[in-house]
């Protein structure tokens, strides 16, 4: 009888886990990934996209001189090489291509048609690759100084531009704050 009792209990917590699953998300192709993005809206506060770094540690470095009578289209934020680098919204990765300022880098295409660039990596994730989706805190990579940041501390370049890939920059500070 005890056996009997035991298995109908477990037979009943089965059933019942079973009936509280959520099913999986339906796979979206790479139109409707972007459609979603395009109606997604880019709200703040976005998630800061280093490990351990917590708001009142950012600094805004949005509009600093740079070489070449350049201005600093950003926010640098610090943080020892090799520390964690998630994204800061969800999206699709755009571009891995290594760059002479920015050296390993990460464009995201994310809400609203932003463009979120990720500069000065060590790497990326392994396995990471063009078109596919991340959502908002997945881990992409880890922070560097390379490209045009050899000579300094490592940092994470964080980026986000409005009208379009490089184009369009909008300080990311209030967007992190």
């Amino acid at each position: 009888m005890r056996h009997m009792i035991k298995g109908f209990i477990m037979a009943l917590v089965v059933a019942l886990s079973a009936c509280s699953t959520t099913p999986p998300a339906p796979k979206l192709n790479p139109e409707q990934q972007r459609l979603l993005l395009k109606n997604q809206s880019l709200k703040k506060p976005l998630l800061i996209p280093v490990a351990h770094v917590e708001r009142r540690q950012l600094k805004d470095t949005w509009g600093a001189a740079r070489s070449s009578g350049r201005r600093h289209e950003g926010i640098d934020i610090m943080a020892a090489k090799g520390t964690k680098v998630f994204s800061a919204t969800d999206g699709i990765i755009a571009d891995l291509k290594d760059n002479r300022l920015g050296g390993k880098v990460i464009w995201i295409m994310g809400p609203q048609n932003s463009w979120h660039y990720y500069a000065h990596l060590d790497g990326h994730k392994r396995g990471l690759s063009v078109g596919q989706w991340v959502n908002q805190g997945d881990l992409i990579g880890y922070v560097g100084h390379t490209g045009n940041a050899q000579a300094s501390a490592p940092h994470l370049h964080y980026g986000i531009y409005l009208q379009g890939k490089g184009r369009g920059a909008v300080n990311p500070y209030p967007y992190l704050r």
